[in-house]
C-alpha cells in the first residue's frame, strides 16, 4: 500500500470513528516497535507522543527536538502498523508557516491526524509547574487556519489542543477557546488537565455543545474509566505515555537483576524470547520476500 493510499484510508477511518462518537482508544508510542505493540494489544490508533519521542532521544519534552525528529519517529510508526497514527506536533514547531509546513509533511508521510497546542513556542511539557504560557486565542486561530489551508486530504484530522486548564484558566476560557478553534477549522479539540481527578474534564463536557469531538488524556486522572468517558460524550481517549513508563520500569528491573546475579539466567522465563522479537518485527514475511 502506498503512503498516499494509507493516509487516505487511515484518515477516513479516524474521522468516521470520531464523527460517530464511539470512543477511540489510542496508545502512546515513540517508534515502530512500541506502535506495533499498541496495535497488537487492540488499540484503535497510535499517538506519536512528543514526551515519548523526546525521552527516547534522552531529552526532556521542552521543544529541543524539531519537526525532522518528530516526523521521522511518526513515519516509523506509520510504517509499522495498519491502524491510524495521530501525531503530537506540540505547537506546530513554531509560527503559522511552521504549522502549515507541519501539516504538509505529515500528510505526505501518511499520518492520519495531527494535534497542535495553543502554547507559546518553545513549549514545556504540561506537567512542568513553571513557564506555561498560551498564545492569544486569535493568534492560535491563525495558526490553525494556516495548517488547514494547506491540507490536501479532506479526511486528515486536525486536533486543536487547549492548555487553558494547565495554565490555571477558567472553564469559560477553555470553552471559549475551543469554540473559536472549531470556527478556525479544528476537526476536534483536546482538553488537557493535570488534576488528579476528572472534575475539569467532566465540567467541560457538561457545558460543551458537541460542535466537535473532544479528546482527553487521562495521565494524572488515571481512574477516569472508558465507561465514564463514553457517558460524558468523550470521543477519543489517549493513554499517552503509560507504555514507555512501563518499559522504563521493566528495563530497570531487568538490568538490576543482571547486575545483582552476574548473569541473565533467571530472566529467560520472564522476558520475550528472540522468536517473539522475530515475530513482532515481521522476520518471516521479510525472509519470504527474499525467497526464504
Amino acid at each position: 500500500m502506498t503512503t498516499a493510499s494509507y493516509g487516505t484510508r487511515g484518515a477516513f477511518a479516524l474521522r468516521e470513528a470520531l464523527s460517530a462518537r464511539r470512543l477511540v482508544r489510542v496508545a502512546g508510542a515513540h517508534d515502530g516497535l512500541s506502535a506495533r505493540l499498541a496495535e497488537e494489544a487492540g488499540f484503535d490508533a497510535v499517538w506519536a507522543s512528543g514526551l515519548e519521542i523526546s525521552a527516547a532521544h534522552g531529552l526532556p519534552d521542552v521543544s529541543l527536538l524539531g519537526l525532522a525528529e518528530y516526523l521521522a519517529a511518526g513515519t516509523s510508526m506509520r510504517r509499522a502498523v495498519t491502524v491510524p497514527v495521530v501525531a503530537d506536533c506540540d505547537t506546530g514547531f513554531g509560527g503559522n508557516l511552521n504549522a502549515a509546513h507541519t501539516m504538509m509533511r505529515y500528510e505526505e508521510a501518511g499520518i492520519s491526524g495531527i494535534c497542535i497546542e495553543d502554547k507559546l513556542f518553545p513549549k514545556r511539557n504540561s506537567f512542568v509547574n513553571s513557564g506555561q504560557k498560551l498564545l492569544e486565542t486569535a493568534e492560535f486561530c491563525q495558526k490553525l487556519e494556516a495548517a488547514k489551508g494547506v491540507q490536501m486530504n479532506p479526511d486528515t484530522v486536525l486536533i486543536a489542543r487547549t492548555e487553558a486548564f494547565i495554565c490555571g484558566m477558567s472553564l469559560q476560557e477553555a470553552l471559549d477557546r475551543c469554540h473559536r478553534y472549531v470556527d478556525a477549522g479544528a476537526d476536534a479539540v483536546l482538553v488537557h488537565s493535570k488534576q488528579s481527578h476528572s472534575g475539569e474534564i467532566l465540567s467541560f463536557m457538561e457545558k460543551w455543545d458537541d460542535r466537535a469531538p473532544v479528546v482527553v488524556v487521562p495521565t494524572t486522572y488515571s481512574d477516569f474509566s472508558e465507561q465514564e468517558a463514553r457517558q460524558a460524550g468523550v470521543a477519543m481517549m489517549i493513554y499517552a505515555n503509560q507504555g514507555m513508563r512501563a518499559q522504563i520500569t521493566a528495563v530497570r528491573q531487568t538490568w538490576a537483576t543482571v547486575i545483582a546475579e552476574g548473569s541473565a539466567a533467571s530472566l529467560e522465563m520472564r522476558i520475550a524470547s528472540v522468536k517473539d522479537v522475530f515475530a513482532i518485527s515481521g522476520m518471516d514475511e521479510w525472509l519470504e520476500r527474499a525467497g526464504g
